[in-house]
């Protein structure tokens, strides 16, 4: 790598990605649904001090695991209750997973190859931009392919000790995946590796798991909190284990569900700007890997686990963009190696299309407003076709640069100026969604209303739930005739919850200070049952009323 870059320059990249990618991270609003309920769930830990049952709004969520709730706590602890903090966790996964590419890629196939790889899927749009949205997927994604790397590379070591090695740190990356998300963290590698071993004939691989002192470390790992938990929670198992786990996949329980071609356009514009490159790095990895008798093959187990998530998740009654994060590592490394070992004309030849995509991505851009559906959107929608339009000119003048760079055979600076004006493209489009933010976001309510809370008066939300304003307020409501994803909740502590606008509206008259959100179109309601109120907030969305 040095042969290529000086050191003086890789530290200057390296501070140029590390400014790029967490630059804006404090910047945006948070946006709802995942964002404020993901950051609200560790703020409730911190404040109730139960670090064992998650609850969101004070009820019981067993939808996920709680390592993300314990890192994002442990920030709010050290840092404050900040947008950042909340966001760290996934930021700080995502930065890592590029640096473990790199790492690895360099392992396996040379250092050039691993820096290809590593500024390759810090650049790829889906991967950046999930690693800037704070959901669950970019946590689990870094620990399931610090499973499957450190596999990797614990099957090329021929000195027992250093392989086995590299499988604890398998079994215990797994394990931490299964407390980042559930099962798959554990499932997904084990069916992959089972598919490879069929498509190679290849069981060697099974011989050198480590079988009983790497279960050792994955349930010293995951095990403690699932006990403690059920300890706590006889309903959880039946909770997390059936109904988020085999339901979700195998039934439209969760309303998520899509055609089996959902992820053809995911991955495309996903893989922005290297997609055509990594068709192309796929074939040749399956048509230019040997497979050795007794060898395991990195490249083709890589391959194999690209194609194995990306129809498992096509065929699952469940489907989001974000399930398509494990791919990414895999497809970097394959691609930083094909790279690597390509000539600088054949490069320009796969980048050069997607030029065409960005060019027409940048026409597109100043039309952005039609998408708008209301006056408030059309003003919203406008502000944030400046930010589109400086993103794309952002991304189609490295592209330019790139392709010049490309033809001049200088392949090395070509992809650094795409891979870093793609990331700055990616971080200023993101950004710009700020500009919608009082429509997707509780910030401005809660600006508007935080003169008059007080922390021990009952705040009623009718018939909704505004996922992030109870973080920006600090503190939670009572739910009124609402359930949605919280029902689970509800059943196991009905006390917690108000069954009809009727009952609330009698605890209203009782209550000597009271304050209510409702949607607009709902308002009429409270109007109706004759409530003492006074409006202090209102949007195209929600009014806000307190009891005078």
């Amino acid at each position: 790598m040095t042969s290529l870059i000086s050191r003086r320059s890789l530290l200057l990249l390296l501070l140029a990605l590390v400014l790029i990618w967490f630059g804006n991270i404090e910047y945006r609003k948070l946006i709802k649904p995942d964002e404020g309920r993901y950051a609200e769930i560790p703020r409730e830990m911190v404040v109730s001090g139960d670090w064992t049952t998650p609850r969101l709004n004070e009820l019981k969520y067993f939808e996920k695991p709680p390592l993300q709730y314990w890192a994002t706590a442990v920030a709010y602890e050290v840092f404050g209750v900040h947008q950042w903090t909340s966001r760290l966790w996934t930021a700080l996964t995502g930065f890592l997973g590029v640096l473990l590419v790199g790492f690895v890629g360099t392992r396996l196939f040379g250092r050039e190859a691993g820096l290809y790889a590593a500024l390759l899927l810090g650049s790829s749009t889906l991967y950046v931009l999930m690693s800037h949205v704070n959901t669950l997927d970019m946590g689990v994604t870094f620990f399931i392919s610090l499973g499957i790397f450190s596999l990797l590379l614990g099957q090329r070591e021929k000195l027992a000790a250093q392989r086995r090695n590299w499988m604890m740190l398998a079994w215990a990356a797994m394990a931490l995946a299964v407390l980042s998300k559930g099962l798959m963290g554990l499932i997904l590698p084990g069916a992959a590796l089972f598919w490879y071993s069929v498509f190679n004939r290849d069981i060697t691989v099974w011989k050198r798991m480590h079988w009983f002192s790497g279960l050792a470390v994955f349930m010293l790992v995951a095990a403690p909190w699932f006990v403690l938990v059920m300890q706590a929670n006889p309903e959880f198992f039946q909770r997390f284990f059936i109904y988020e786990h085999y339901e979700r996949f195998t039934s439209t329980v969760h309303g998520r569900y899509q055609p089996w071609h959902y992820f053809i356009p995911v991955l495309l514009l996903g893989m922005l700007p290297w997609t055509v490159l990594m068709f192309d790095s796929m074939l040749r990895a399956w048509r230019g890997s040997v497979q050795k008798a007794n060898e395991f093959s990195a490249e083709r187990f890589l391959l194999v686990w690209a194609i194995f998530i990306y129809v498992f998740f096509s065929i699952s009654g469940s489907k989001l963009p974000s399930y398509l994060l494990p791919m990414f590592p895999a497809l970097a490394l394959l691609m930083g190696k094909q790279i690597a070992e390509m000539k600088s004309r054949r490069l320009f030849w796969l980048i050069a299309p997607v030029a065409l995509v960005l060019l027409l991505l940048l026409g597109l851009a100043p039309f952005a407003d039609k998408l708008a559906d209301t006056p408030v959107q059309v003003e919203m929608y406008g502000e944030y076709v400046v930010w589109l339009i400086v993103a794309m000119v952002i991304w189609v003048s490295g592209m330019a640069f790139a392709l010049r760079q490309l033809w001049r055979d200088k392949k090395m600076s070509a992809v650094i100026v795409l891979a870093l004006s793609s990331l700055l493209a990616q971080q200023v489009g993101l950004s710009g969604y700020n500009t919608i933010a009082r429509e997707r976001s509780g910030f401005i309510i809660a600006q508007a209303i935080k003169p008059y809370i007080k922390p021990d008066v009952p705040f009623y939300s009718v018939l909704t739930y505004e996922q992030t304003l109870p973080f920006y307020l600090k503190r939670t409501f009572t739910l009124v005739d609402y359930q949605d994803e919280m029902d689970f909740g509800i059943r196991q502590e009905p006390e917690r919850w108000i069954a009809s606008v009727d009952e609330m509206a009698k605890r209203w008259a009782t209550d000597k200070e009271a304050y209510a959100i409702v949607t607009v179109p709902q308002f009429y309601l409270l109007q109706e049952k004759g409530l003492a109120m006074k409006e202090i907030y209102r949007d195209a969305q929600h009014v806000v009323v307190i009891k005078p």
